[in-house]
């Protein structure tokens, strides 16, 4: 093919993938849930390439579909089944740290570099870049950054959004947008930057990046705690909030559902607590102070809390060691959950006070429609994100007769839940093409509009990462009649 052939002359026959031996790592998503085939994948070295890459597939009018990591949890990530097959623009040779300003907070890299390498190359010049998330050692900071990535660090540092300072973007007629702006104050318009983060490569092709670092911090405090249910934690996060401030840089809530399967699943961990059941929380200070100030602080607000009767049990963690196996545990429920069976994974986010209130209805809307199903809950409760994960056995799944509809139907319980208490559908995922359904039903007609406007401004012709974020206009008109009453509110 004509088009393969010019990719060659581009980039070298190394750097163009044809092969299905060679495809199948970029054409099916790590959970294996999603597989379809590609016309092929190239690697580009530089931005330039990506241009010139942007050019040939627009002159031949064939699509072209981003690719970090390939870590992404809702199809964003890998080709569908229907249109023409879509070229992979993988960025996986794009790894290199260009610039490190300690004095200006910054850090300017390629794309393709790995979570984890920004986080060691930003340590290396005592600073850090706060943005962490369990597939961190395989990510890309331009797979985080297109979807606007959350992690365990929300909390006191923002999500991915907040630490990006400038972009650069190869667009879809192959012009490079140079906005590598290293500048924390620039009122000179319309802040171009936030249209592309979280756009999942549907308006443009993030091949830089200009990030946000912070002081280092020198002393770190973390505990792991035995809570009796939400609300309790919930009590728990308002203490440390009213005696640590912005101290205080993670809490994350699971049930012993989840820590169950983490356990049996995942060789080395181990549950910190003597009791499983119930709640458990992780609570991490961070500081640039003294450690034992910290640890004192740390300590002085679990007294607290137990004597309240928030707590039934804890343990700080006495050493580095144990710091790190607290977070393994936290660190390994996707591997866990995926190992174990099929989890149907919700990413909701509910104003974190309403946090108790959405896992008590949630749960009963879906054991309303699959009777002593159990719930897998794990999330950052600090900023409200909860991870609601209806979950089946391998054997319960393959017995159902149509799985599609009720996978949909839970899907729509837990989201229906979640809305009612204003919350969302997706905190720090995504929409790829596994939630365009829940995009025509919860976005209000005016908003879809605006995103459809901004689509067509920047890619008329469909091109880039095709069916991802906007639902099909025909599906989005028969979930809402354009009514003047219509607030895009959920279906009753």
């Amino acid at each position: 093919m004509a088009l393969i052939e010019a990719f060659k002359r581009l980039l070298g026959d190394a750097a163009v993938l044809t092969r299905d031996a060679d495809l199948a790592g970029l054409t099916e998503d790590w959970r294996g849930r999603f597989n379809a085939p590609a016309l092929c994948a190239v690697l580009p070295a530089n931005t330039e390439q990506v241009a010139a890459i942007v050019r040939l597939c627009a002159e031949s009018g064939v699509p072209m579909l981003p690719q970090g990591g390939n870590t992404s949890l809702c199809g964003g990530a890998t080709p569908a089944d229907e249109g023409k097959r879509p070229v992979i623009v993988a960025l996986r040779r794009m790894r290199r740290i260009r610039s490190i300003d300690p004095i200006n907070n910054t850090m300017e890299v390629d794309a393709g570099c790995v979570l984890a390498e920004i986080h060691e190359a930003a340590a290396a010049a005592g600073r850090l870049y706060p943005v962490s998330l369990g597939a961190e050692g395989s990510c890309q900071i331009g797979g985080t950054i297109g979807t606007n990535a959350g992690g365990t660090g929300v909390l006191r540092y923002g999500n991915t959004r907040d630490n990006v300072l400038g972009l650069e973007v190869v667009l879809p007629d192959g012009s490079i947008w140079d906005g590598l702006s290293a500048l924390r104050k620039n009122n000179t318009g319309y802040d171009l930057k936030h249209l592309f983060i979280g756009s999942e490569g549907t308006l443009g092709i993030v091949t830089g990046a200009v990030l946000k670092l912070h002081p280092l911090p020198t002393a770190e405090a973390v505990a792991w705690l035995a809570v009796d249910g939400p609300q309790k934690a919930l009590d728990v996060l308002g203490l440390f909030q009213a005696s640590c401030s912005s101290r205080l840089s993670a809490f994350e809530l699971m049930n012993d559902n989840q820590i169950r399967l983490v356990l049996e699943q995942v060789p080395g961990r181990r549950c910190p607590v003597a009791r499983i059941d119930g709640w458990h929380v992780l609570v991490e200070l961070s500081d640039t102070g003294d450690a034992a100030a910290l640890a004192a602080t740390l300590q002085t607000v679990l007294e607290r809390a137990l004597d309240a009767g928030l707590i039934s049990d804890a343990i700080v963690a006495s050493s580095e060691a144990q710091r790190k196996a607290m977070w393994l545990v936290r660190h390994s429920v996707s591997e866990a959950n995926k190992k174990a069976g099929v989890g149907l994974t919700s990413d909701t986010a509910v104003p974190v006070s309403a946090v108790p209130a959405f896992i008590e209805q949630a749960a009963a809307a879906v054991r309303a429609l699959v009777p002593d199903l159990p719930m897998v809950v794990v999330g950052h409760m600090g900023d409200g994100n909860i991870h609601f994960i209806p979950f089946f056995t391998f054997e319960a799944w393959s017995a159902i007769e149509d799985r599609d509809v009720l996978a949909e139907r839970i899907r729509r319980a837990i989201d229906d839940a979640a809305a009612a208490l204003r919350g969302t559908f997706s905190a720090e995922h995504g929409i790829g093409r596994t939630l365009t359904g829940e995009m025509a039903r919860y976005k209000p007609p005016v908003e879809l509009a605006l995103m459809r406007a901004v689509k067509q401004a920047f890619d008329p012709r469909g091109l880039f990462n095709p069916g991802r974020v906007l639902p099909p206009a025909a599906s989005y008109l028969l979930r809402h009649p354009m009514q003047p009453s219509d607030k895009g509110r959920p279906e009753t």
